[in-house]
């Protein structure tokens, strides 16, 4: 999961200003900082992870998993705002956001196969896509892209259904009207936010070939085309 290309937003690329200033366009440009309030809040994130493996898996505790899932999707909301509000923007966080969006996805896919919430199936098709992104590495090396894509809304669309899917798919574990209600929320959220995220690793694809389409037609005489992909 960690391996695969992760989807980069910290400002554009290519702009020129200094380290945590801002680009010419007024947007944030990406940092080397470390020490910062929405790095930290990222770590937090990604240490609720192991946390929530064992609560959801040992005692069952289901508010407490609810809980850790909270903090996890309100702090993944605040810390991409106070980057911006408080010029934080960096490298660092780049990583930590998506890294810790998909961590709590396996984590949380994991512990509701195991328990029987989800079918193996879907739990599949989720770490599919990943799979996919990661075969994705080879391309992206030999254009010399690194392992950073930019980010689009489909991808983070499908990041905050899948989110919001799995608590639902949780709370459903039980009985009650709350379960009866959260059921087929839930599964709306889940089957949605899957759709949704093989589609945006299937835009990523496009642009790796898009990119790569352009270095050919460059490299043979073409008419050069505008970097970063395909017009």
């Amino acid at each position: 999961m960690t391996s695969a290309p992760v989807p980069s937003g910290d400002g554009p690329g290519g702009a020129s200003a200094p380290p945590g200033g801002r680009s010419p366009g007024g947007q944030p440009v990406a940092s080397d900082r470390i020490l910062t309030i929405p790095n930290l809040l990222s770590t937090l994130r990604l240490v609720g992870v192991p946390v929530f493996l064992w609560v959801a898996l040992g005692p069952r505790a289901d508010w407490v998993a609810l809980g850790i899932l909270m903090f996890a999707g309100v702090s993944d909301y605040l810390d991409g705002r106070l980057a911006r509000a408080l010029n934080q923007t960096s490298r660092l966080g780049a990583l930590l956001d998506p890294l810790a969006d998909r961590l709590y996805i396996l984590a949380t896919i994991v512990a509701l196969t195991v328990r029987g919430n989800i079918p193996w199936w879907l739990t599949a098709i989720i770490i599919g896509r990943d799979v996919f992104l990661t075969l994705l590495l080879v391309p992206m090396r030999r254009l010399g892209l690194g392992t950073a894509l930019p980010v689009h809304y489909l991808g983070k669309a499908a990041t905050f259904n899948l989110l919001y899917a799995f608590p639902l798919l949780l709370l459903a574990d039980g009985h009650g009207w709350l379960s009866t209600v959260a059921r087929p929320l839930g599964w709306a959220f889940a089957i949605w936010g899957t759709a949704m995220y093989w589609w945006a690793g299937l835009l990523y694809a496009f642009q790796v070939a898009g990119i790569a389409r352009d270095r050919h037609r460059g490299a043979s005489g073409g008419r050069p085309a505008p970097a970063g992909g395909s017009p």
